[in-house]
């Protein structure tokens, strides 16, 4: 094996930048994990690069089809789309590890014939043995004792029964970098020792299968999450190796990605129901208002804003502008965020996004009737701006798509009315009828509802409209009231009054 000291790091701009996704399997798509992924995308996009997406699924024993599917599901949700990879091919492929495995033998061989990495026949606790031996710490871990063992040797261990793992030899040398989010960092000489890169039943291991995809598929810029800032070195050590076997010419550069915190400060467990990134899309998010909200765990388009488009990300993103602070996630900013690029859709847009949740609600079936799009072309404004989540839309526009007959007044609704509730049912509802049918609209019955209640009985609007609202969406919280009565329209309006003042004219009783 020849000595390696040098290790190029690329020097790729533009068009010629080239990074990646690659997750394993296991459980839903977490929001962390999405976020990677959105950093990857964005300097792919910014630069003009490509951004390649493989899979990792080697651990059988808990990687799983229904997980992939739902990460494909999740990038395609969010219109994360990727130039080379799983579900779209390219020229590097397979994409998915698991069959990739006659790839990582020719280059195990490879790394074997040079000497790079050396058959380890120790176990975990002839290790320890040693270090108690030589007065170390038992857990110090392997000191490469076994470089250099003779032909002699592994004929004997062979002679026992025992299969070898192999290690990497791992050059005495520090190992530096200039991580794009953190700045130089430096490794010194010693600071772990040779690893192994394939157990003893043959089956190569994450630092070894991850860089060699890197490597083979010309990764140049590796961003990924802080917790693996730790093996970095271990694969800058395996670059030195594929650099000297002629598998890759360079070194990627590294950024590591800040933690995505939860409750209290800590690392967000997939056990909290944030975490699911499917969680957020049942209860209302759009891929806008995600993707903005998750932009900001680590990074910011200025100082003084926070919405912004996914072509401003784009346009503006940079990995090194990335903070390394950990970044938490605030439930209610997202929803905020979530809102405002709710309030940026086209009408007609958010009225079509809206329709999947009154389906779910039962409000409306899908595909939605003539009748029904009808009214939620008419509805779907009104609540346009005063939702952050999606899944707001079915309490807010239910009553819209019920019969009076059918229409629940609920509970806390009832108990807000005011003592002359019947009064002012009564008197809204004389005053109403008085309208003729073709002059039924907005701007008139506001007119006339202001002159009988506000004027007429000197009540306050708060007093005043309350009952109208329970009568007519059967909550204390609707849609702007008068447009609301325009959409039901005068019969169904004044049916919903009648039937309002006869519930309270019974409950009086």
């Amino acid at each position: 094996m020849s000595e390696i000291t040098a290790h190029p790091f690329s020097t790729a701009t533009g068009t010629d930048v080239r990074v990646r996704f690659c997750p394993s399997p296991t459980g839903t798509p977490h929001v962390g994990l999405i976020r990677t992924a959105m950093f990857n995308w964005a300097y792919a996009r910014h630069t003009g690069g490509k951004m390649i997406f493989r899979i990792e699924d080697t651990d059988a024993a808990r990687d799983s089809e229904e997980s992939y599917g739902q990460i494909i599901e999740g990038l395609r949700w969010l219109r994360l789309d990727w130039d080379e990879g799983v579900e779209v091919g390219g020229p590097h492929g397979p994409y998915r590890q698991s069959e990739r495995y006659d790839i990582y033998r020719d280059v195990i061989a490879q790394l074997t014939a040079s000497g790079h990495i050396y058959e380890s026949f120790a176990t975990g606790e002839e290790i320890e043995a040693r270090n108690v031996s030589l007065g170390r710490d038992p857990k110090m871990g392997y000191d490469n004792f076994e470089r250099d063992l003779s032909a002699e040797q592994k004929a004997a261990y062979r002679a026992d029964g025992r299969s070898p793992a192999l290690r990497l030899r791992v050059p005495d040398t520090e190992l530096s970098f200039d991580d794009l989010v953190r700045g130089e960092i430096t490794f010194p000489a010693g600071s772990f020792s040779d690893f192994v890169v394939v157990r003893p039943n043959g089956h190569p291991l994450y630092p070894f299968v991850n860089p060699v995809d890197d490597a083979l598929m010309g990764v140049t810029h590796v961003l990924r999450g802080e917790d693996l800032l730790s093996s970095t070195p271990r694969q800058i050590a395996l670059y030195h190796a594929l650099i000297d076997i002629g598998v890759t010419t360079f070194v990627p550069r590294f950024g590591h990605l800040p933690f995505v915190l939860g409750d209290k400060n800590k690392k967000m467990s997939k056990r909290e129901p944030e975490s699911n990134l499917f969680h957020h899309r049942d209860r209302g998010f759009i891929p806008e208002g995600l993707l903005n909200y998750l932009a900001l765990l680590g990074w910011s388009i200025s100082h003084d804003r926070d919405v912004f488009s996914i072509e401003e990300l784009v346009a503006k993103f940079d990995v090194k502008d990335v903070n390394p602070n950990p970044a938490r996630f605030d439930q209610k900013k997202a929803e905020s965020i979530n809102g405002d690029q709710i309030r940026l859709l086209e009408a007609a847009d958010f009225a079509e996004r809206v329709v999947p949740y009154l389906a779910a609600a039962d409000v409306l079936s899908e595909p939605a009737s003539d009748a029904d799009r009808a009214v939620l072309a008419q509805a779907a404004p009104l609540i346009q701006e005063r939702i952050a989540l999606l899944g707001e839309a079915p309490a807010m526009l239910g009553f819209l798509f019920v019969t009076g007959e059918n229409l629940v007044h609920e509970a806390d609704a009832l108990k807000s009315l005011p003592q002359t509730a019947a009064e002012i049912l009564a008197a809204s509802s004389t005053a109403l009828r008085a309208i003729p049918e073709p002059d039924w609209a907005t701007d008139r019955v506001h007119t006339v509802l202001n002159g009988t209640l506000l004027d007429g009985l000197a009540l306050k609007p708060r007093v005043a409209f309350g009952p109208l609202r329970v009568a007519v969406s059967g909550r204390k919280v609707s849609p702007p009231l008068f447009e609301s009565m325009e959409i039901l329209g005068q019969a169904e309006t004044l049916a919903r009054l009648d039937r309002l003042a006869q519930v309270v004219g019974t409950s009086a009783d």
